[in-house]
């Protein structure tokens, strides 16, 4: 049963919604905004009815939070109200609002209305969810190419991304970079990173598969992937528009070479300059590339690789990184 939230400050028009509603929907009666926001953190509505004309707090007012919320954005919203003036919703409208039910109300178009938005809310879930899913694929086939031509590299993809998300989920517990983890999809994050080394592509076979030490002007042209997975990452964004999709991708394809003391590649940024996904990602990369065996080095054990990581605390890596990387080191050893 679908969860109804209707929110207003008089006690005669929810009662009369909630009568309306009962039996059909699971309704909340709530009389204020103030109170919705309260049991939202508990209960996520499919729906609300919001009424524009209250104390305290009005509906337009409360829609701008709830927009705001990562996890209330999405919810649809409809104006029951008395207002019915051309202004009024216009900017409802401009806030995001789905539809405009006018007080008095006739229970059953009231109920039909719900119905027509709750089912058109369930089909624009399944299409999104649709596109999402072939996005994934594509990203995984993707990266499958981009792995299968780096002989030396297998599971290399795989295992940083298990690396990203312990470490990504260490610095949620400890409230490091909350802000900025908060407004992340996770959903989309961490099969993003599975883009990070996309630029390989444009590598010759035979720089990546060397059996023998790379030389320097060899090591140059390894080093531009960076740069030209960063502007494959571009294209398909400026072609698609879909940058809430790509930007992670972006971020770690970029960025995950570059140092915190600003000696990194290919921008040379430093510190904070750095995007947080570029951060994290370099330390789950660097722990993979120390314990993997490659043609010119035998693998590193997992303690000395950890040694290594933390000896460049503030050098090569953002020092909260790394404290949140000591705490599961474990975690990482068991992978």
């Amino acid at each position: 049963m679908k969860t109804i939230f209707v929110v207003d400050d008089n006690d005669t028009n929810l009662m009369m919604v909630k009568r309306a509603l009962d039996g059909i929907y699971k309704t909340f009666a709530l009389p204020s905004a103030e109170k919705m926001f309260k049991l939202a953190e508990k209960i996520r509505p499919d729906l609300i009815l919001l009424d524009v004309n209250m104390p305290v707090m009005n509906g337009f007012e409360a829609m701008k939070i709830l927009k705001a919320n990562k996890e209330l954005k999405d919810v649809p919203i409809v104006f029951l109200t008395a207002r019915n003036d051309e202004a009024s919703e216009i900017e409802g409208f401009g806030l995001g609002a789905i539809d405009f039910i006018n007080k008095p109300f006739s229970a059953p178009v009231l109920v039909r209305r719900i119905e027509s938005h709750i089912e058109t809310d369930k089909l624009v879930k399944k299409s999104q969810q649709a596109v999402r899913n072939i996005h994934l694929a594509t990203i995984s086939v993707i990266a499958d190419m981009v792995e299968s031509r780096d002989k030396e590299t297998g599971g290399h993809i795989e295992r940083t991304q298990i690396y990203l998300e312990i470490i990504v989920n260490e610095l949620i517990r400890m409230g490091i970079y909350q802000d900025e983890i908060q407004s992340w999809d996770m959903s989309l994050l961490l099969p993003s990173a599975q883009l990070h080394d996309v630029g390989k592509i444009t590598v010759s076979d035979l720089i990546l598969n060397k059996p023998s030490k790379l030389t320097d002007d060899e090591f140059k042209l390894i080093k531009q992937h960076c740069g030209y997975g960063e502007r494959i990452i571009n294209k398909i964004i400026n072609q698609t528009h879909n940058d809430d999709f790509l930007l992670h991708a972006k971020r770690f394809s970029g960025y995950h070479h570059e140092k915190w003391d600003g000696s990194g590649y290919p921008h040379g940024l430093k510190g904070t300059e750095i995007p947080l996904e570029g951060r994290i990602l370099a330390v789950a990369d660097v722990y993979d590339a120390l314990v993997s065996k490659r043609p010119y080095k035998e693998p590193f054990s997992h303690e000395r690789a950890v040694e290594i990581i933390c000896s460049d605390s503030g050098s090569h890596f953002d020092p909260n990184i790394i404290e949140a990387f000591k705490n599961v080191v474990d975690a990482f050893k068991a992978c």
